[in-house]
C-alpha cells in the first residue's frame, strides 16, 4: 500500500490545542512539510511573538526564540545575523505584527533582513478576548467595537501585504488562505517560494494567511471557513504584490 499523506518529520505528534475550526494547525503543517522539503530542520530557528502563535514551540521539531509582544521580527534579525548560517523565520498574529509590531516589521523589512516573515490575519486579537486589531472589518463585532467598526472612528483595515510591498528591502510579499483545497496548495507554494529566497538568497519574504477565529468571531467552524471566502478575501485581496525574483527573470 502506497503512503500518500503522512506527518511531516518538522511537526511534533501531539495533539491540538486549538480552537475547533482554527486554522493554526494546518497552517502548522505548511510549515513543518516545506521545512521537510527543502532540508531545513536541523537549522531552523523559529521565532514567535504573543498570542496564539506563542505555541509555535508546542507544534514544530525546532528552536523556537519567544519574543515580546510584537518584537518577532527584531529578534529575528539577531538571531539571524547572530547565526547567519541558520534559517530563521517569524511567525505573527495581526494583533501583533500589525499593531504593537508595525515599527519591528516595517523597519526589518526595509532593511532587508535574511528571514521569512508568516503573518496569520484573522482579524482579531485571538488569544486575549476578541479585541478590534488593525485588520478588523469595517462592520465587524468585537469585544472592543460591539456596534463594529467605523471607518470614522477607527480607521480602515490595514493591508500588510500591499504596505510592505513598496518597501526597497522586500523581495517576495503575497497574501493567501486556507479555507479551501486550492487555496491550500497555493499557500503552500508561496511558503515554499518565501524559504527558498532565504536559503538559496538571502531574501526578506513576507506570507500573509488569511485565517480564521471562530470563537472569538462567534461562529461555528463552516460558518467561519465561509467568513474568509465571503468578507476576507474581498477586503484583503489574494495575490502576490512583489516578487523580485520574478521580475529580474523578465529583465
Amino acid at each position: 500500500m502506497q503512503t500518500v499523506f503522512e506527518r511531516p518529520k518538522s511537526l511534533k505528534d501531539v495533539p491540538s490545542h486549538f480552537c475547533p475550526g482554527c486554522h493554526h494547525g494546518l497552517i502548522h503543517r505548511l510549515v513543518a512539510q516545506n521545512l521537510d522539503r527543502l532540508g531545513l530542520q536541523q537549522q531552523t530557528i523559529g521565532v514567535a511573538s504573543v498570542g496564539c502563535s506563542v505555541f509555535l514551540y508546542a507544534y514544530l521539531d525546532v528552536d523556537v526564540i519567544e519574543s515580546p509582544h510584537g518584537r518577532a521580527p527584531a529578534v529575528a534579525t539577531g538571531a539571524k545575523r547572530v547565526q547567519s548560517d541558520k534559517f530563521v523565520f517569524t511567525y505573527q498574529g495581526d494583533g501583533d505584527l500589525a499593531a504593537i509590531g508595525t515599527s519591528e516589521i516595517i523597519h526589518a523589512a526595509n532593511r532587508g533582513e535574511a528571514f521569512s516573515v508568516l503573518f496569520v490575519n484573522n482579524t482579531t486579537y485571538g488569544m486575549t478576548g476578541g479585541q478590534m486589531a488593525p485588520t478588523t472589518l469595517l462592520g465587524q463585532e468585537s469585544a472592543t467595537s460591539p456596534g463594529g467598526r467605523s471607518a470614522e472612528r477607527d480607521g480602515h483595515p490595514i493591508r500588510m501585504a500591499e504596505l510592505l510591498a513598496q518597501l526597497d528591502g522586500v523581495a517576495y510579499s503575497t497574501r493567501v488562505a486556507v479555507d479551501n483545497p486550492q487555496h491550500v496548495r497555493q499557500a503552500d507554494k508561496a511558503i515554499e517560494k518565501a524559504f527558498r529566497l532565504q536559503r538559496d538568497e538571502g531574501r526578506f519574504a513576507f506570507v500573509e494567511i488569511l485565517s480564521t477565529c471562530p470563537t472569538n468571531w462567534g461562529m461555528d467552524p463552516r460558518q467561519a471557513n465561509a467568513r474568509v471566502a465571503e468578507e476576507m478575501i474581498p477586503c484583503f485581496p489574494l495575490g502576490t504584490f512583489k516578487d523580485t525574483q520574478s521580475q529580474e527573470g523578465n529583465q
